[in-house]
């Protein structure tokens, strides 16, 4: 083997390597965000009924469990204990916003006993 082509070979097996190295990082994420819900990200449109516990990220929001805890026509409740050991509850009536740290859960809409919920994540 010459040695235009021993060069070839060693960069085509480095940028292989490496390709191969960002992708599982990214397949990985991915699959991480997958397996912890939707919501994981702050970032979700869902229907609960209670009770629900949605998964977002404690790093990110400060506590990593949201809890519905009732649905009402006249009000959704939810509840969640703080990576600090606070307990977080509020209530608020269809069409209504509750913040929990920089976490923003709205009520868009209740039927029957099912809730149609939008999460965003907010600035500090």
């Amino acid at each position: 083997m010459n040695v235009g082509m021993c060069r070839r070979a060693a960069t085509t097996v480095v940028t292989l390597t490496l390709a191969g190295t960002l992708g599982f990082g990214l397949m990985t994420q991915a699959a991480s965000a997958a397996s912890n819900g939707p919501c994981y990200d702050g970032r979700c449109k869902t229907s609960v009924s209670a009770p629900r516990t949605l998964k977002v990220n404690s790093r990110t929001f400060g506590f990593g469990k949201l809890k519905i805890t009732h649905v009402s026509s006249r009000s959704v409740k939810m509840a969640t204990v703080t990576t600090g050991g606070a307990h977080l509850s509020s209530s608020t009536s269809p069409g209504g916003t509750v913040m929990f740290n920089n976490l923003k859960i709205w009520v868009k809409s209740v039927s029957g006993r099912k809730a149609k919920l939008q999460l965003s994540p907010t600035s500090h």
